[in-house]
């Protein structure tokens, strides 16, 4: 394990300092990215200010603010793909050399985006997730959020981290079929933000798909740590949450170790 760390560590170091490189693009970025969620909290205010109850799909409104910026924090961390650059990689033919390297090509990419999330997470993450229980005890009088919340939210977060890049590494797959998937990326990063409780609580959504949505893995990847958060999972329902992301974790490892092993061998590379 200690040996696999000093070998994949630089992978991390090298993504991260990467993302530093450029001022200009750091403060674009942090800037940029902080739209969306006030976006969001600006629409489901004025849903709530319209609806006739206080309560929508289980959330009060101080909830569903917390939940808004809450579900951002984890997007940011989280969502970070490695399907666009398996993409690149089949495209100029350099995909060749982790085939003579002694790496594991998915480690490489896992720590890359391991990098990736530390970055995403300083910026601006954790500014937005500080700003938030500033305004949760100040305005919204919910007072900070319980430390053990916290600390499983962590644990959630980061399992849905691992659940997705591993999700991620399989779609990238098809790219050795198609060698160009830009719009499918599109597509993916869509359909993911309605099935991941991303743009709308899964709350909200009838009992049927609820119950079809837990049995795919991609409420796990945002809707269930925030949820967590929320402290909304308890005693079994807990316990039964954390372990299937961690089901989940283990069957897309062993399905992108099939898919890996099948297009290997399948593998063939033009150029010199």
């Amino acid at each position: 394990m200690k040996r696999k760390w000093k070998v994949y560590r630089p992978f991390l170091e090298n993504q991260f300092k990467r993302n530093l490189a450029y001022k200009g693009s750091f403060y674009l970025f942090m800037v940029c990215s902080i739209f969306g969620p006030f976006i969001s909290y600006y629409l489901w205010m004025a849903i709530y200010g319209s609806a006739s109850g206080s309560v929508l799909g289980g959330l009060t409104q101080a909830e569903m603010v917390v939940y808004v910026f809450m579900s951002y924090v984890t997007t940011e961390i989280v969502t970070v793909g490695v399907s666009g650059e398996i993409t690149d990689d089949v495209m100029e033919g350099s995909v060749v050399m982790t085939l003579i390297k002694p790496i594991d090509y998915r480690m490489s990419l896992i720590f890359k985006s391991l990098g990736e999330a530390l970055y995403r997470f300083l910026a601006p993450a954790v500014f937005v997730w500080i700003g938030l229980e500033i305004y949760k005890a100040t305005v919204l009088g919910i007072g900070i959020t319980p430390a053990v919340n916290i600390l499983l939210y962590i644990v959630s977060m980061l399992m849905s981290f691992f659940i997705y890049v591993l999700f991620d590494f399989c779609f990238g797959m098809v790219a050795f079929i198609t060698t160009y998937m830009f719009g499918m990326n599109m597509a993916k990063n869509a359909i993911l933000g309605f099935l991941s409780g991303q743009l709308i609580p899964i709350s909200f959504f009838p009992e049927v798909l609820q119950r079809i949505f837990d049995f795919l893995p991609f409420s796990s990847m945002v809707y269930v740590p925030v949820m967590v958060y929320l402290g909304k999972y308890t005693g079994m329902d807990l316990v039964f949450v954390l372990a299937r992301q961690l089901l989940w974790i283990v069957l897309l490892y062993g399905l992108g170790t099939f898919l890996w092993s099948r297009i290997t061998k399948r593998l063939v590379v033009l150029g010199g």
